[in-house]
């Protein structure tokens, strides 16, 4: 039985000058975890609000076809009886947070329908969400993988047939995704739910979905089960989507002959278990990674030794302590007594748990929040009474929802404007020149708050390094991004040395750590716990354990193999694992 029919259905946006849908079909069978992939800007997140009635309720455009929800048309029911069949979790969650404590808002929509026992409804979702206990806890109080559990409850407390969420893990690190997928298989198994996930992180598709519905060129090109689609590697990358790591590395060993031919891909940790167990270690190349990677560390260090005495720091933190104040208990300390320093030329990546305090360092950074106590200093200076705008041509922040960063109504005038404000002379060339640069030439007239999430990405760097700063701060660059998105962010990040000499990335992404990090900075409750190169982090298994952060998955299998191994790509995998006999 199907829950959701979509037939023959078109849709174009107001002023677009194609539809984002073209002469889809669709059908959602009752009970299914349901996977929807496709590259960014084939139409996932508009097929989402064409399921929960958004569209053409709210949303207008050119609407054709029809949109089944349990038997019935979208456009004949009111918005009230598709939200009781169809909930919705955005992927910008926090939008969906609207009262002040959590059982207030998990019951908030029952309330606004009349029903009686709407707190009744909100303490089961909060139960089914994971949240028991938190009832009369303030929004502020829960961490980000807590507060998307919350508008999940939210939606849940309706006791829709159909849960829909919109990239639900972009923004957590791996502990709190493991959780909120945890809870959604919960509700698949254990409550009947159908579950629509928009996803770029195939392996928690591998190990949580039954099937997969791959959007290309606005229509559906094929639904099939989990397994069957991820093994898809050569069409699915020519989507722009990238299977997991497992599965890509030993779908290249096959071609190379190191594999079987007639092997099945592994698409999970314990199929490859069975897929490279014969393979050999080869320890010599693991040898030869380290001693470059442990002679690169060497030579930094003696540099900045050397140099320690003559070359001031890009920035300092000097013995910083922040708190955020609450309206329930104590202030919420994020920083006691950090002390931190950023040289320059460097790539960093900040990473830790969500709370940990990366973004509030960014944040110190820019002047945009003070310290209580100690000292933040940019080179030589003292920051603490300078304005942030006054900082805006040492120190550029691209904050971690794209959409903040958009204040006109053109993609064209939002790159302008911050050259026009500071009269800059040739303000006009460079936004054509910033434009061309990250091919957004097309798209200058469009308002960047309707644009795709990679689109957006892109437009909020050339936002960022438009007055050329010395450093650049990037908060969540790839979330929300399909694989060539993130990596086309990453080849941009590489070729910005002639912009910007210092930037520091805070980030979940363990791909974009692993690649392009030369210097790791784990943050945990308010502390620096590690400060190191990838195998220092990495391979101190008390520090993973600790903070919940966790390396690519291709890592943990070449750990499985050989708890020697150190594989932070496909690449070095494969040369670590590459002289198997098949």
């Amino acid at each position: 039985m199907n829950v959701i029919e979509i037939k023959d259905l078109t849709y174009t946006y107001p002023g677009a000058s194609g539809p984002t849908l073209d002469h889809m079909d669709l059908a959602v069978e009752k009970g299914d975890f349901l996977a929807i992939i496709g590259n960014n800007g084939c139409g996932k997140s508009t097929l989402c609000k064409i399921m929960n009635g958004l569209i053409p309720h709210f949303i207008t455009g050119d609407m054709e076809g029809s949109v089944l929800v349990d038997g019935k048309d979208t456009k004949t029911m009111s918005v009230g009886e598709i939200a009781g069949k169809v909930g919705y979790v955005y992927q910008d969650f926090e939008n969906q947070i609207v009262r002040p404590t959590v059982l207030d808002d998990a019951s908030y929509a029952c309330m606004n329908y009349a029903m009686p026992d709407y707190l009744e409804r909100g303490r089961k979702a909060l139960r089914q969400c994971g949240l028991e206990g938190r009832e009369q806890e303030y929004i502020w109080q829960l961490s980000g993988g807590q507060t998307h559990l919350l508008a999940l409850a939210g939606a849940v407390s309706l006791e829709p047939d159909v849960l829909i969420l919109d990239e639900p893990i972009a923004q957590l690190d791996p502990r709190h995704a493991d959780l909120i997928y945890g809870v959604l298989k919960n509700l698949n198994e254990k409550w009947g739910k159908t579950i629509i996930v928009i996803e770029h992180h195939t392996e928690y598709i591998a190990d949580y979905c039954r099937h997969v519905a791959l959007l290309k060129d606005g229509h559906t090109e094929w639904v099939l089960p989990s397994a069957e689609a991820l093994r898809r590697v050569d069409e699915l990358q020519a989507c722009n989507i990238f299977p997991p790591q497992v599965t890509i590395a030993a779908h290249q060993m096959k071609k190379e002959g190191m594999l079987a031919d007639g092997m099945t891909l592994p698409t999970t940790l314990e199929e490859g278990k069975k897929a490279f167990g014969h393979l050999f270690f080869r320890r010599e190349t693991l040898n030869l990674e380290t001693k470059k990677e442990n002679a690169a560390a060497n030579k930094k260090t003696a540099a900045d030794g050397n140099l320690a005495a003559a070359v001031t720091p890009a920035a300092k933190f000097q013995n910083v302590s922040v708190s955020y104040r609450a309206v329930k208990g104590e202030a919420k300390k994020i920083f006691r007594n950090l002390n931190l320093e950023i040289r320059k030329g460097e790539k960093i990546a900040l990473i830790g748990s969500n709370g940990a305090g990366k973004s509030t360092l960014m944040k110190l950074m820019t002047g945009l929040i003070r310290p209580a106590e100690g000292e933040v200093w940019l080179k030589d200076r003292s920051i603490r009474d300078t304005k942030p705008e006054e900082l805006s041509r040492t120190i550029s922040l691209v904050y971690q929802n794209p959409e903040e960063m958009f204040i006109k109504d053109s993609i064209e005038s939002d790159i302008a404007f911050a050259m026009q404000a500071r009269h800059a002379k040739d303000w006009q060339e460079r936004t054509e020149a910033l434009l061309c640069r990250f091919r957004l030439s097309e798209l200058k007239d469009r308002d960047g708050r309707l644009l795709s999430g990679g689109q957006m990405r892109r437009a909020s760097l050339a936002i960022g390094i438009a007055l050329n700063p010395e450093i650049l701060l990037l908060d969540e660059p790839t979330a929300n991004l399909d694989i060539a998105t993130r990596k086309e962010i990453m080849r941009t990040l590489n070729e910005m040395k002639d912009i910007t000499d210092t930037v520091i990335i805070a980030t979940h992404d363990m791909q974009l750590v692993c690649e392009w990090a030369e210097r790791i900075i784990v943050l945990c409750e308010g502390r620096v716990v590690a400060d190191g190169s990838r195998n220092e982090i990495f391979g101190n298994r008390e520090v993973t354990e600790r903070t919940g952060i966790r390396p690519p998955e291709i890592f943990d299998m070449g750990k499985i193999l050989n708890p020697g191994a150190f594989c932070y790509t496909i690449q070095e995998f494969r040369q670590q694992f590459g002289c198997g006999c098949v």
